[in-house]
């Protein structure tokens, strides 16, 4: 809504100073070249335009596109298949599901496939080991999300680098969260730390089931309350 309403005063504003509409539009497509007369000024409002990021934008199209292909063709699944076969600890599971994050942000390109193909192929053996989805959803975000960023071809790179004008590899080695956070969320699968099973989960039925056997309905829920609010806090 905000984007749309910018376009919407913008092209106002440009019609109130004399202008048409098919200078719109080609402001709008071409993006405006500023002419101010200082260097700098010039440079900080000229460009934009859909035709300045029709490179990242048909990058994330074909991205899209490849892993809508491997989902439905089976393909994912297989190569998750093969991988569970290997991960018979809590830890292999994580560093499985990390890996694949890692995999499908190199090969797919783009942060949304490497974090929701991970998460749909790795739902069910989590819930299967009775762990809670926020153990999935750490490792999604400690290696899908953050590390999308470090692969030049990936959307979220090749976005960072045309926006910063700094290539990926060049801030990479100084990108240590990125960097450092598949590592720590594997560390934290093998050695249990901060791993929350099912019935130690205040969100899972489980863990409501076996609260029920030892606090009335009404202290169950003060309880899961409580705990969310403390944990919103610490966010």
């Amino acid at each position: 809504p905000g984007l749309l309403l910018g376009v919407v005063l913008g092209g106002f504003c440009m019609l109130f100073q004399g202008g048409d509409v098919g200078g719109i539009f080609e402001a709008i497509h071409y993006g405006v070249e500023a002419a101010s007369g200082h260097e700098m000024v010039d440079s900080l409002l000229s460009g934009g335009g859909m035709d300045g990021m029709m490179w990242t934008i048909s990058l994330i199209m074909c991205a899209l596109t490849f892993g809508g292909v491997l989902e439905s063709t089976g393909m994912m699944q297989t190569i998750a298949g093969t991988m569970l076969e290997k991960a018979k600890s809590t830890g292999s599971l994580v560093l499985v599901t990390v890996l694949s994050c890692l995999f499908v942000n190199v090969l797919c390109a783009d942060q949304y496939l490497a974090i929701a193909l991970p998460g749909k192929m790795f739902k069910d053996e989590y819930a299967n080991r009775g762990l809670a989805p926020r153990n999935l959803s750490r490792a999604l975000e400690d290696s899908g999300t953050v590390t999308s960023a470090l692969v030049p071809w990936n959307t979220c790179g090749a976005t960072m680098a045309s926006f910063l004008g700094v290539a990926t590899f060049a801030y990479a080695p100084f990108a240590f969260f990125n960097l450092l956070s598949p590592i720590v969320t594997t560390i934290y699968g093998f050695t249990g730390f901060s791993i929350m099973t099912m019935e130690e989960d205040p969100a899972s039925p489980e863990f409501k089931h076996k609260m029920k056997l030892k606090k009335s309905p009404r202290e169950l829920e003060e309880y899961i309350a409580n705990y969310q609010a403390r944990t919103r806090m610490a966010d």
